[in-house]
């Protein structure tokens, strides 16, 4: 995956959040859970956008809190299912 849709799948994840909350500004490292940014129901709903908007299935294996705590780790948790997917894809 190219440097820019890395950084575009970055821009839709800041958007959503940024949407939802009431933030000016959001680190992408910032640790969303812990920092009280978020609560339960708002990690539903933000498993429920990354899957639906990046065609991804987010299996129970998944759903380590390591994957969503924050902008950058969703990035990188995207970037992988989708080079997971075109793999299993090839590979047929």
């Amino acid at each position: 995956m190219s440097t820019v849709q890395t950084a575009e799948i970055k821009q839709v994840l800041r958007a959503f959040i940024l949407s939802s909350i009431n933030m000016k500004n959001l680190d992408d490292d910032a640790n969303l859970f812990e920092s009280g940014i978020v609560n339960s129901l708002f990690a539903v709903q933000w498993m429920t956008f990354i899957e639906k908007t990046f065609g991804i299935e987010i299996g129970v294996e998944d759903l380590d809190i390591q994957n969503f705590q924050s902008v950058n780790a969703a990035t990188a948790f995207v970037v992988k299912q989708n080079g997971d997917a075109r793999s299993a894809k090839s590979s047929r």
